[in-house]
């Protein structure tokens, strides 16, 4: 079984991660002190750093979306997935990406959308029918 991973990413607003991660996104907080924030993401330790000099994502073409990079994010299982989607749009978070199914009838397929917390990191959450399609060739670039 694979061990989590670690992830640091900085933030404008400690208190808007906070709600973003803890509120919407329902991570479960760790330790933090006035510049910093543990998060449970989905099993996956996260730390949201507080950063005056934090610069927006830029943009690469896939599959008809201009998909931010850099990005990050958990594959779930199905139901994880339109679960989140569902607490997500309720939340009244927008998407970049809309929730939707990429390389669909091609190796590769997963159902994936994408979104920005507070301080713009983008976000993306992604799930396959089958755990084979995670690592699987010939997806196109």
């Amino acid at each position: 079984m694979p061990r989590p991973f670690h992830l640091a990413f900085p933030v404008h607003d400690l208190a808007a991660a906070r709600d973003f991660y803890g509120r919407v996104l329902g991570c479960a907080e760790g330790r933090s002190s006035a510049r910093w924030i543990d998060f449970d993401l989905f099993g996956h330790q996260i730390v949201a750093h507080l950063s005056d000099t934090a610069q927006p994502a830029a943009s690469n073409p896939v599959d008809g979306h201009d998909v931010p990079v850099p990005h990050f994010g958990v594959v779930l299982d199905m139901a994880d997935w339109q679960t989140l989607a569902e607490r997500v749009r309720a939340a009244g978070i927008g998407f970049g990406i809309e929730p939707h199914v990429r390389f669909r009838g091609r190796p590769g397929e997963q159902a994936t959308m994408f979104f920005r917390d507070p301080s713009g990191n983008a976000l993306e959450f992604k799930a396959f029918a089958s755990d084979d399609m995670i690592f699987a060739t010939g997806a196109p670039q």
